[in-house]
Protein backbone atom coordinates (compact mmCIF):
# COMPACT_ATOMS: atom_id res chain seq x y z
CA UNK A 1 0.00 0.00 0.00
CA UNK A 2 1.51 3.29 -0.63
CA UNK A 3 1.66 6.09 1.74
CA UNK A 4 0.12 9.45 0.90
CA UNK A 5 2.37 12.34 -0.01
CA UNK A 6 1.28 14.43 3.11
CA UNK A 7 2.47 11.23 5.77
CA UNK A 8 5.48 11.20 3.54
CA UNK A 9 6.08 14.25 3.85
CA UNK A 10 5.58 14.46 7.72
CA UNK A 11 7.91 11.50 7.89
CA UNK A 12 10.68 13.70 6.58
CA UNK A 13 10.00 16.56 8.44
CA UNK A 14 10.27 14.01 11.60
CA UNK A 15 13.81 12.63 10.34
CA UNK A 16 14.63 16.02 10.14
CA UNK A 17 13.95 17.11 13.46
CA UNK A 18 15.88 13.82 14.99
CA UNK A 19 18.92 14.71 12.57
CA UNK A 20 19.06 18.14 13.93
CA UNK A 21 18.90 17.26 17.34
CA UNK A 22 21.55 14.52 16.86
CA UNK A 23 23.84 17.25 15.18
CA UNK A 24 22.90 19.56 17.87
CA UNK A 25 23.98 17.14 20.80
CA UNK A 26 27.13 16.41 18.94
CA UNK A 27 28.19 19.96 18.75
CA UNK A 28 27.74 20.65 22.77
CA UNK A 29 29.87 17.53 22.75
CA UNK A 30 32.67 19.13 21.17
CA UNK A 31 32.49 22.22 22.23
CA UNK A 32 32.11 21.78 25.90
CA UNK A 33 30.13 23.41 28.53
CA UNK A 34 30.36 27.34 28.02
CA UNK A 35 29.52 28.89 30.79
CA UNK A 36 28.74 28.02 34.61
CA UNK A 37 25.57 25.93 35.32
CA UNK A 38 25.48 27.12 38.89
CA UNK A 39 24.61 30.95 39.92
CA UNK A 40 24.85 31.87 43.66
CA UNK A 41 23.45 34.96 45.45
CA UNK A 42 25.23 37.66 46.99
CA UNK A 43 24.64 39.42 50.22
CA UNK A 44 22.69 42.20 48.16
CA UNK A 45 20.21 39.48 46.32
CA UNK A 46 22.20 39.90 43.12
CA UNK A 47 23.26 36.86 41.05
CA UNK A 48 26.62 35.91 40.19
CA UNK A 49 28.83 33.30 39.03
CA UNK A 50 31.21 33.01 41.86
CA UNK A 51 30.51 30.72 45.17
CA UNK A 52 30.81 33.32 47.98
CA UNK A 53 33.27 33.75 50.42
CA UNK A 54 32.90 30.88 53.37
CA UNK A 55 35.23 33.24 56.17
CA UNK A 56 32.01 35.94 55.78
CA UNK A 57 29.64 33.87 56.73
CA UNK A 58 26.13 35.28 58.92
CA UNK A 59 23.75 33.38 60.67
CA UNK A 60 20.40 33.82 59.67
CA UNK A 61 17.71 32.75 61.32
CA UNK A 62 14.86 31.27 59.05
CA UNK A 63 12.02 33.12 61.76
CA UNK A 64 14.25 36.51 60.43
CA UNK A 65 13.03 35.67 56.90
CA UNK A 66 10.18 37.62 56.09
CA UNK A 67 8.03 36.20 52.68
CA UNK A 68 4.71 37.87 53.07
CA UNK A 69 2.95 40.78 52.43
CA UNK A 70 3.64 43.28 55.13
CA UNK A 71 1.01 43.64 58.07
CA UNK A 72 -0.97 46.82 57.73
CA UNK A 73 0.49 48.09 61.26
CA UNK A 74 3.79 47.81 59.60
CA UNK A 75 2.83 49.91 56.50
CA UNK A 76 0.76 52.99 58.54
CA UNK A 77 4.43 53.20 60.44
CA UNK A 78 5.78 55.63 57.60
CA UNK A 79 4.80 58.79 58.29
CA UNK A 80 1.30 59.60 57.72
CA UNK A 81 1.15 63.65 57.35
CA UNK A 82 2.52 64.74 54.33
CA UNK A 83 2.93 67.99 52.78
CA UNK A 84 1.82 69.14 49.36
CA UNK A 85 0.60 71.76 46.93
CA UNK A 86 -3.18 71.95 45.57
CA UNK A 87 -2.72 71.37 41.91
CA UNK A 88 -6.66 72.09 41.00
CA UNK A 89 -9.54 73.09 43.22
CA UNK A 90 -13.12 73.76 42.12
CA UNK A 91 -15.04 75.26 45.62
CA UNK A 92 -18.45 75.13 43.61
CA UNK A 93 -18.14 71.06 42.97
CA UNK A 94 -16.20 70.82 46.08
CA UNK A 95 -12.81 68.65 45.07
CA UNK A 96 -9.21 69.25 43.96
CA UNK A 97 -6.30 67.33 43.34
CA UNK A 98 -3.25 67.64 46.15
CA UNK A 99 0.47 67.09 44.28
CA UNK A 100 2.72 65.09 46.83
CA UNK A 101 5.82 67.35 47.59
CA UNK A 102 8.45 64.19 47.88
CA UNK A 103 6.53 61.82 45.59
CA UNK A 104 5.30 63.79 43.25
CA UNK A 105 1.57 61.47 43.40
CA UNK A 106 -1.65 63.42 42.86
CA UNK A 107 -4.09 63.10 45.52
CA UNK A 108 -8.24 63.56 44.67
CA UNK A 109 -9.60 65.65 47.60
CA UNK A 110 -13.02 66.37 48.53
CA UNK A 111 -14.64 69.23 50.27
CA UNK A 112 -15.54 66.84 53.34
CA UNK A 113 -12.13 65.60 53.76
CA UNK A 114 -10.91 69.88 53.94
CA UNK A 115 -10.56 71.16 57.83
CA UNK A 116 -9.11 74.86 56.36
CA UNK A 117 -10.40 76.03 53.08
CA UNK A 118 -8.08 76.28 50.11
CA UNK A 119 -7.74 77.72 46.77
CA UNK A 120 -4.95 76.33 43.63
CA UNK A 121 -1.31 76.51 44.61
CA UNK A 122 -2.07 76.71 48.46
CA UNK A 123 0.61 74.66 50.72
CA UNK A 124 -1.41 72.36 52.51
CA UNK A 125 -0.46 69.24 55.39
CA UNK A 126 -2.33 66.32 54.32
CA UNK A 127 -3.15 62.47 55.29
CA UNK A 128 -3.51 59.92 52.71
CA UNK A 129 -6.36 57.41 53.03
CA UNK A 130 -8.04 55.28 51.13
CA UNK A 131 -10.93 56.11 48.80
CA UNK A 132 -13.47 54.07 46.44
CA UNK A 133 -10.61 54.77 43.30
CA UNK A 134 -7.67 54.43 44.91
CA UNK A 135 -6.06 56.89 47.53
CA UNK A 136 -7.09 60.26 48.47
CA UNK A 137 -5.80 63.34 50.63
CA UNK A 138 -7.80 63.49 53.53
CA UNK A 139 -7.32 66.04 57.07
CA UNK A 140 -6.62 68.60 54.41
CA UNK A 141 -5.26 71.60 56.02
CA UNK A 142 -3.24 75.05 55.39
CA UNK A 143 0.40 75.04 55.73
CA UNK A 144 1.88 78.31 57.63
Amino acid sequence: MADSFNKKDREKKRKKRQEDKAEKMEQRKTEGKKGNDIMYVDEFGNLTSSPPDPRHKTKIRKEDIDISVPKKEMLESVDSVRNGMVKFFNPEKGYGFIVDDITGESYFTHVNNLIDEIAEQDRVSFEVGSGPKGPIAMAVRLRG
